[in-house]
């Protein structure tokens, strides 16, 4: 055998150990070449009497991440590509083929006659687990605090087709099968033993001879399922039992997704169907949904922003040409609530950090926070007392700005107002190195007018993180006018470093992120004004794809916020930058009835102290107008809540705040949740074609005004009907 991806040895009894070790890669993914070395490896151990059964392990720190999506969006082109060349039937007869070839290789080590175990020593996940599922024996690393399996492809619009889906079904209850395949979960090693996943766990050094032993000691080479007389986990679908999982779930489904996401569906049907059928017709049912799903503009909007741009991302796909940072030791100044969890999240991931405000007894109540943090993660099982006492060792809490010398990095997070940040500025400035990078950590205020004050515009950058830090997953970093190279990929760095993931924007008011939500917010305000049921605002935005309707979103923000960001913008851009209707509307809120959001109770909703929130009822006497909700369009309304901030999307596009079509779409998600199924903003643009964009933004126009007007630069690209990822296709860099 010729195999550049595996090492195979067979031992003195006749069981082979085949070594997954890519080369030049830090994980093994699943390749077409990975597959070819696979099959290869299963005629020698099947077609040579002298191998008793083979061991597959891995030659890394993980077992696999899973399959490479690159090869499957590949699959997608040739589709499109046969389809106009030979037609539909044949072009679909070839990718049927190729979509399941994966699912029967696995079908074909299963029931080759010959036992196969697979050692899990880390991560375990998508195809990889598939693989492992495949084998008639499956142990992990007991040891092991990183070792995860799971099937999470639902996460990037796909789901387990490679008989992940069937093969799960089968060995744990139908309920408890849909909820692990539905929310593509990561299970630790432990916990999926205890489910049924795994037959065994063991330190991470004895797993091999674990399972050799367990091939030497006669283990069988046939799958539960292939036994006569096997029984479902959960009984018959027709079942009583099962009429208490199915019906159940799909009102689940609904609920969750609004039937936005063709995978998920995929997964209930498949499982629904599969559980009736023999193994072979299952896997058959399973492999048909992947190769409609696998063609689905769901799939391939999310495959592309979820996986492909969110790794080259994460990897430095911006990063500008300068030698790495090594950060050590950094500054938090601003305990308060954004300041405490970045020094949380930075202390988390093994920096040192110096966390300043204007007193000790406030500093201290910022380091309080990060233990609160860590004691959350301790009572459920995350974090222990050891690593709390270590993350708290490395948070110093203080008053005095002195103790900022030699760090590498500062960054300030004070209250949202010029006079204050400047006071800070000068203060750091007074005792850091000339080296040290200073970044401000603002959500509304151009990073270019802070850095007038500083005597180092060139090392001075913003990073606008949001809330709350520690779940959050985007940072928005600012380019400001003056920022310098060694500034950007310091920031990158640590946003890269915290395990979070970054985007570059240029400086601009409200940056990227808060452009887009802060129009998805004044949408809801409107519709409000117009008569529009608060209930029905609120379930449509979500059955849109938002994760969160925009009157909660709002108290989440906070209404006084929101009021001095209307107040703001109207004194820096003059009366006609606001919208009246929603300028009444946070007035009376606000200002008459002291309703400032979640925060103080009241808000958009109410927030008993026991009990879930509710809309506040006095909203219907904020309405001179009530619309019969029978009449009104739901299409539309979900149009005005997804077109208002792909629009302001496309507009900073043209503006150059965004210059990279990637951060748009990864941060519009990330950031903010904009229907995930759409690939994000330019995605949801690129998806529907500029044409018929522009066509809807002119209607929307006409019925609620220019706010839906379309920008220049998109009806320049509709009138030559070009996508945003066609015109400013992505530079692929590697870091």
């Amino acid at each position: 055998m010729n195999l550049a991806n595996f090492r195979f040895d067979v031992d003195a009894d006749g069981i082979a150990l085949a070594t997954w070790d890519m080369p030049g890669r830090s994980m093994n993914v699943i390749t077409v070449e990975v597959m070819g070395e696979l099959e290869e490896i299963l005629g020698k151990v099947a077609g040579d009497a002298g191998i008793k059964g083979c061991v597959i392990a891995s030659g890394k720190e993980a077992f696999s991440g899973g399959a490479d999506l690159t090869m499957l969006e590949g699959l997608g082109r040739r589709y499109n590509e046969a389809r106009r060349q030979v037609g539909e039937e044949k072009a679909m007869e070839t990718f049927f083929a190729e979509s399941r070839h994966l699912s029967q290789l696995y079908r074909r080590i299963e029931t080759c006659g010959k036992p196969f175990a697979a050692v899990i020593n880390g991560i375990c996940l998508g195809g990889a687990f598939e693989l492992a599922l495949a084998c008639h024996y499956r142990i992990g690393a007991s040891d092991n605090e990183k070792a995860r399996v799971g099937l999470p492809e639902v996460k990037v619009g796909l789901f387990p087709g490679a008989g992940g889906t069937t093969r799960v079904s089968r060995l744990m209850k139908p309920d408890q099968a849909l909820q692990m395949l539905l929310k593509g979960e990561q299970l630790r090693v432990s916990q999926a033993h205890k489910m049924g996943l795994l037959h065994a766990v063991a330190p991470k050094d004895d797993l091999i001879a674990k399972a050799r032993e367990w091939i030497r000691a006669g283990g069988s080479p046939i799958a539960p399922w292939d036994v006569e007389g096997f029984r479902l986990p959960g009984g018959p679908v027709y079942s009583k039992a099962g009429m208490m999982v199915f019906p159940p779930a799909n009102a689940l489904y609904r609920r969750e997704t609004y039937d936005n996401y063709p995978a998920a569906r995929a997964i209930l049907q498949s499982v629904y169907e599969g559980l009736q059928l023999p193994f072979d017709r299952a896997l058959t049912v399973e492999s048909r949904y992947f190769a409609h799903v696998l063609r689905s503009p769901e799939a391939a909007a999310m495959i592309r922003s979820l996986f492909v741009s969110l790794q080259e991302l994460n990897k430095g796909a911006r990063r500008p040409a300068v030698p790495p940072t090594r950060l050590k030791r950094i500054g938090v100044v601003g305990a308060g609530f954004m300041g405490a969890g970045i020094a949380y999240v930075s202390a988390l991931a093994g920096l040192e950090v110096v966390l300043v405000d204007r007193d000790q007894e406030t500093a201290d109540k910022g380091r309080a926070h990060s233990e609160s943090l860590i004691t959350g993660q301790i009572k459920k099982g995350r974090a222990t007392m050891a690593e709390r006492d270590a993350l708290l060792d490395r948070i110093t809490a203080t008053p005095d700005y002195a103790a900022l010398t030699g760090v590498d990095l500062v960054i300030e997070a004070v209250f949202e107002d010029r006079a204050v940040k400047a006071g800070v500025i000068e203060k750091v400035e007074a005792v850091i190195g000339p080296d040290t990078i200073f970044a401000s950590n603002t959500s509304t205020l151009p990073i270019s007018s802070l850095a007038a004050v500083s005597g180092r515009p060139d090392r001075f950058i913003g990073v606008h993180f949001f809330s709350p830090v520690e779940k959050m997953l985007l940072v928005e970093v600012i380019r400001g006018e003056k920022t310098g190279d060694k500034a950007i990929a310091t920031a990158l760095d640590f946003v890269r470093f915290i395990r979070k993931t970054p985007i570059l924007v240029n400086d601009g008011r409200g940056f990227f992120a808060n452009r887009c939500v802060l129009n998805y917010i004044r949408e809801g305000h409107l519709m409000l004004a117009e008569g529009v049921p608060p209930a029905m605002i609120e379930n449509v935005a979500r059955a849109a794809g938002m994760p969160a309707g925009p009157l909660s979103l709002n108290d989440e923000v906070a209404i006084d916020l929101a009021w001095k960001i209307l107040q703001a913008t109207k004194k820096d851009l003059g009366a006609g930058a606001v919208d009246p209707a929603q300028e009444k509307l946070l007035d009376i809120l606000l200002n008459r009835e002291g309703r400032q959001g979640r925060k103080n109770g009241k808000g958009f909703y109410d927030y008993p102290a026991v009990g879930t929130k509710r809309l506040w009822p006095g909203l219907a006497d904020l309405q001179p107008v009530k619309l019969d909700p029978d009449a009104i369009d739901i299409q539309t309304l979900k149009h005005r809540f997804l077109v208002v901030q792909a629009l302001e999307a496309a507009r900073t596009v043209e503006d150059g705040v965004i210059t990279d079509m990637r951060e748009a779409d990864v941060g519009s998600i990330l950031g903010f949740g904009f229907a995930p199924f759409t690939g994000g903003t330019l995605s949801y643009i690129d998806g529907m074609g500029t044409k018929a964009f522009v066509a809807l933004c002119d209607r929307l126009a006409a019925e609620y005004g220019e706010r839906f007007e379309p920008n220049r630069l998109l009806r320049e690209m509709a009138e030559k009907d070009e996508r945003f990822y066609q015109r400013f296709a992505p530079v692929k860099k590697a870091a």
